[in-house]
């Protein structure tokens, strides 16, 4: 579903919204947000939240501290594996300085030129993810090693694929969020995993991509 402002300020009043993370991308692809209390949310709408970017990687130095974040009402998602009751719902934000202008490493407003500079030549494209991941079993401190989670290969079956479980947990997260996997299977390595999705515009599929990689780290994490 699409919301505007205003259906965004009134689910988080009706819904029992506590949390509101304001996410964005460096220019590496990792993801960043900051977490706002829901009085604060029209100010963000209205004028933006600030950030400092020099602390940022790859945003440049203290000439870049003074940034803003404009969060888009129609990227609002609710963080399923968050608590129900004191919610925590996400929303993807534009970049720009205190004067309005537009931040040159804003790795968003970037993609959304090369879309409108397409639509300008009389081009439109549509993407597909096919979206790979490993898994690698945990020490007894709970540290990352280099031991894959199973020894499957190609579109094997349980008992072999020990990431059954992983994945279908996953997929029905994503569901949950409003995105459609359209399948998945173990992959040829030990370890590793594919899940692909329909096809879509830029954008969707660039937001769908930031919001899988979070899911996939997170129930990896809850799962060991």
């Amino acid at each position: 579903m699409k919301y505007s402002k205003q259906e965004v300020l009134q689910y988080v009043q009706e819904e029992d919204v506590k949390f509101i993370r304001l996410a964005f991308c460096n220019v590496f692809g990792k993801q960043k947000n900051i977490s706002i209390m829901p009085d604060e949310l029209p100010r963000a709408f209205s004028y933006g939240i600030a950030i400092d970017g020099s602390a940022i990687a790859g945003f440049g130095d203290e000439a870049e501290s003074d940034l803003l974040l404009h969060p888009e009402p129609d990227t609002l998602m609710v963080l399923p594996w968050r608590p129900e009751h004191g919610r925590v719902v996400r929303m993807f934000c534009s970049i720009s300085h205190p004067d309005g202008s537009p931040f040159v490493c804003d790795t968003r407003s970037l993609l959304k030129k090369a879309i409108s500079d397409a639509e300008s030549a009389g081009i439109s494209f549509a993407f597909g993810p096919e979206m790979e991941f490993y898994l690698f079993q945990l020490d007894a401190e709970g540290q990352p090693t280099k031991t894959p989670y199973d020894n499957a290969g190609y579109m094997d079956i349980a008992p072999e694929d020990k990431c059954e479980n992983v994945r279908r947990e996953i997929c029905l997260l994503l569901e949950q969020m409003g995105i459609y996997p359209e399948s998945s299977h173990h992959e040829e390595g030990p370890g590793q995993n594919e899940i692909d999705f329909r096809y879509s515009d830029p954008l969707t599929a660039a937001d769908n991509t930031l919001t899988f990689q979070a899911v996939v780290k997170t129930v990896a994490e809850r799962n060991g």
